[in-house]
């Protein structure tokens, strides 16, 4: 008989071990699960164009869009190119600017007083009220929308660059200044890695953010500006209520905006997947 000071003791069942999760699965599913979505979409809409007949200058089925694309594809790749040309103009002087306004914030904190009011008032006032005036005072086309285009995509990189150079931990900041590190020392050390998957956040969006900007000045631009990107090619297939061909134009649209994100997306994995949390892969 167990003595009475002795704890009494219950058998638990073991724990189920969880199921270990291949990597491939999880890729498989990431590809699967909105390709699956799509088809539904598609096949959806297909089917309720086609029985109630809808005209195909209300609502183009997919099947049309699709041809569409075929035959349009020498006139919209052309477009399309320029498009992504601005897009990426405006994205390359964002992060230029973005990145160096945000280090010399970083050093002085009168420069961050100074200028970052004027940054978020830049951000908050809506583009498509800044581009005619731009358009105005610009002589060059390309410049003025490309400026357009710039507006958008500049904050979401300096907002996020600043708050991954304020994010240093302060205790190895102290550790730093503690052996007589100097403040380039500490920026190039520890603050920079630390603001690199910030950096690399706010460009995910910049990169997006650059594209809507470019078909924003391009609509506002029309033939006065540059009358030839895929913009402008949605545009004129509205005049001449060829909607098969906005269709078209769209969907090339929302293709590159996913290409950016995925880009941008993969060259994060690039540079953080060996030592970041946010990209290491969790052991199961």
């Amino acid at each position: 008989m167990a003595s009475a000071l002795e704890p009494a003791t219950t058998s638990l069942p073991a724990a189920a071990a969880p199921a270990e999760r291949a990597p491939g699965d999880d890729r498989l599913a990431r590809i699967l699960a909105p390709a699956l979505i799509a088809v539904l979409v598609v096949a959806g809409w297909e089917a309720i164009v086609r029985l109630n007949e809808i005209p195909h200058y209300i609502l183009p089925g997919p099947s049309l869009v699709a041809r569409e694309l075929v035959e349009s594809w020498p006139i919209l790749w052309p477009s399309l190119l320029i498009t992504v040309k601005i897009a990426g103009l405006a994205l390359l002087a964002a992060v230029v600017g973005g990145v160096g306004l945000a280090l010399l914030c970083s050093i002085s904190k009168w420069i961050e007083l100074s200028l970052f009011p004027y940054a978020v008032v830049l951000q908050v006032t809506p583009v498509v009220s800044i581009a005619p005036l731009i358009l105005i005072y610009v002589d060059e086309p390309l410049t003025a929308v490309v400026l357009c285009a710039w507006i958008v995509a500049f904050f979401p990189i300096l907002s996020n660059t600043m708050l991954g150079l304020a994010s240093a931990d302060h205790n190895l900041r102290d550790l730093f200044e503690l052996y007589g590190a100097s403040r380039w020392q500490q920026l190039l050390l520890l603050r920079l890695p630390t603001a690199l998957p910030y950096f690399l956040g706010g460009l995910r969006i910049a990169g997006g953010l650059a594209l809507i900007g470019a078909v924003v000045a391009e609509y506002v631009a029309g033939t006065a500006g540059t009358g030839t990107g895929l913009a402008f090619r949605v545009l004129e297939a509205q005049y001449r209520l060829n909607i098969p061909r906005m269709f078209a134009g769209l969907l090339l649209l929302a293709l590159t905006g996913v290409a950016i994100y995925l880009l941008f997306g993969a060259l994060s994995h690039l540079l953080l997947h060996r030592w970041h949390e946010s990209a290491l892969r969790r052991e199961p």
